[in-house]
């Protein structure tokens, strides 16, 4: 068999990197609303003393590397791009067994690069924008309702872009991560997963056509289901406050963590906001992080499952009991390439339990 996958550099497939036997594994780790990181592991080929692949342009610090794969339709899907930022070398007396490990990440990369310190008016939203525009990235951009005026209190930005990026989407209750498609256009997530949309690809226990041969499940409701919130407002000197008693997201299940657990925990929130939006959008983030109370695990592959695996998507689970089969947000998906096959280990998460709508 031949490896089930592209890299590409710039956007063109390196022919000479996918000849039998350079590439000896590729691993690719997304996990939602972090940058996702690539690993190489090319074998090196000791002809003279200069040992080429170590000196390529293409593998060097920066360099824009991409690792496309393709399902058993045909449809082709980038599971990353981005520039290469380290390199583990290898050597053995003689070559045989010479390894040069090449690791590299998103474009998000860049947007960690340089520390700033600056002040913006206006939405959450319109400064994410303004910032994916300096790094040619596509936004996907969900508008907020907070806004930050000079009367009250401006954004302050005392970080570098992406740990800014994200922390503003952590207030939203958003995540923010980059994905980029077979065609090399690279787009920039900010907002919450989509959770309406079919599932994208259906894993199977218990049946007689299976996919996935373990699965691990557990849930955990000592965790808040609500939040309270109280702030003064500083222009008017009156108290702002809101409840947030349910997740804003569409439940994967019926039976939501307040309908499941005997005892719900509530959340108190008391941090410096200037209106009622921004409260309630802490609010409702503090609620969605908690409120994926289940969590399971399993490992499948292309050849099992015929589709590529992708975080931040829905799968549908089948077979594992009334209680615990439905649909799952994929949190995490770890891709390792070979010769032999492509394996994905996924981990899933969940906001509720019992049958999908």
């Amino acid at each position: 068999m031949g490896l089930g996958a592209n890299i590409t550099s710039d956007g063109t497939v390196a022919e000479d990197l996918m000849a039998s036997g350079t590439v000896q594994y590729i691993e690719v780790q997304e996990r939602l609303g972090e940058m996702t990181y690539y690993t190489l592991a090319l074998s090196i080929d000791i002809q003279d003393s200069e040992i080429t692949l170590l000196t390529d342009s293409r593998l060097g610090p920066g360099a824009a590397l991409g690792v496309v794969v393709e399902d058993a339709e045909g449809t082709q899907d980038c599971l990353v791009n981005g520039p290469v930022f380290a390199h583990e070398i290898t050597l053995q007396n003689g070559g045989d067994g010479s390894m040069l490990i090449v690791k590299g990440a998103d474009s998000s990369l860049k947007m960690d690069r340089e520390f700033k310190s600056t002040t913006f008016e206006g939405t959450d939203s319109a400064f994410v924008s303004q910032v994916l525009g300096t790094y040619s990235l596509t936004p996907d951009v969900t508008t907020t309702s907070s806004n930050h005026t000079e009367q009250k209190h401006v954004l302050v930005q005392r970080s570098t872009d992406l740990q800014f990026v994200k922390m503003l989407a952590r207030r939203n209750g958003f995540k923010f991560w980059v994905t980029c498609d077979a065609l090399g256009i690279e787009t920039a997530h900010f907002k919450r997963p989509v959770l309406d949309d079919e599932a994208a690809a259906t894993l199977l226990i218990n049946q007689e056509t299976y996919n996935v041969s373990e699965l691990r499940i557990q849930w955990d409701v000592h965790r808040p289901a609500t939040a309270d919130g109280l702030q003064l407002d500083f222009a008017t000197l009156e108290n702002t406050t809101g409840t947030v008693t349910t997740s804003p997201e569409t439940a994967l299940g019926e039976t939501t963590l307040q309908a499941f657990a005997t005892d719900v925990v509530t959340m108190n929130l008391s941090a410096p906001l200037d209106d009622s939006g921004a409260l309630t959008a802490r609010l409702e983030g503090a609620v969605i992080e908690a409120s994926y109370f289940v969590q399971a695990s399993c490992q499948t592959s292309l050849h099992q499952l015929g589709k590529v695996v992708r975080a931040a998507t829905v799968v549908e689970v089948v077979g594992a009991g009334s209680l615990h089969s439905g649909k799952y947000l994929v949190a995490a998906v770890t891709h390792r390439i070979d010769e032999s096959a492509h394996t994905m280990q996924l981990e899933l998460i969940r906001n509720a339990m019992g049958p999908s709508a």
